[in-house]
């Protein structure tokens, strides 16, 4: 698995590309491919005075069906931003920085390739409940220095990957609709992410990840009622 996540990151938008060109092939009677997006709202656990951070996320998803009304729910988010917003900032070692950012706003953003690997349960052909697994590598992370100062904002960003782990990895779960009863169709819903993997690569303190997600999911091809619904 480790492996498939490194090379991931060099191919996701031609894998983007590629879904929408030939999502009528990728669709079968056993599977369902499309487009998933929306909102997240992400949390650091861990950090006493974190506030949640409102993101967007962006990837694409199959769900297999393994025998009546039950599914393999998977994809790949390869845009996912979590982190917090509302911490205090911290000195880095320069009077002229510290004494100007001093009293100000941090916001820690951290992007990750998510991969979830779950058990989709279909109640009347329209209501989706989903539940497993989720592992992510990190891509980039970033802490965002705000302040209010001499009558302006002033904003300072800062490289942070050294500061993070490259891999997370949690328990996902959550609810779904599907707007039209028949099996592919697009379907709203929500996951609920809860990392258990201390994402700091230091180990002064255990930072973990956490993230609701409300999603769109849009497929690509393939609308057609089968006989399993």
């Amino acid at each position: 698995m480790a492996a498939l996540f490194l090379i991931v990151p060099a191919f996701c938008q031609g894998q983007i590309l590629i879904s929408l060109l030939f999502g009528d092939a990728l669709n079968t009677d056993k599977i369902e491919f499309g487009i998933t997006g929306g909102m997240n709202r992400s949390d650091l656990r861990g950090i006493e005075d974190a506030q949640a951070l409102n993101n967007f996320n962006l990837g694409f998803y199959f769900n297999i069906l393994l025998m009546e009304n039950s599914y393999l729910s998977t994809g790949l988010l390869v845009k996912s931003n979590v982190g917090a917003r509302g911490m205090a900032t911290y000195p880095l070692g320069d009077p002229g920085f510290d004494g100007i950012f001093e009293g100000g706003a941090l916001t820690t953003k951290i992007n990750y390739f998510y991969l979830p690997v779950m058990w989709q349960q279909r109640i009347q052909s329209r209501w989706l409940l989903e539940g497993g697994l989720q592992a992510g590598i990190r891509t980039r992370a970033f802490d965002f220095f705000d302040v209010e100062f001499d009558g302006g904002d002033v904003e300072y960003q800062r490289d942070v990957r050294s500061d993070y782990g490259r891999f997370d990895a949690g328990v996902v779960g959550g609810v779904g609709y599907k707007l039209k009863e028949i099996t592919k169709s697009m379907s709203v819903g929500f996951l609920y992410y809860h990392g258990l993997v201390d994402v700091l690569a230091s180990s002064g303190q255990e930072v973990r990840n956490s993230s609701l997600y409300l999603y769109l999911r849009i497929p690509i091809g393939g609308n057609k009622p089968t006989k399993q619904d």
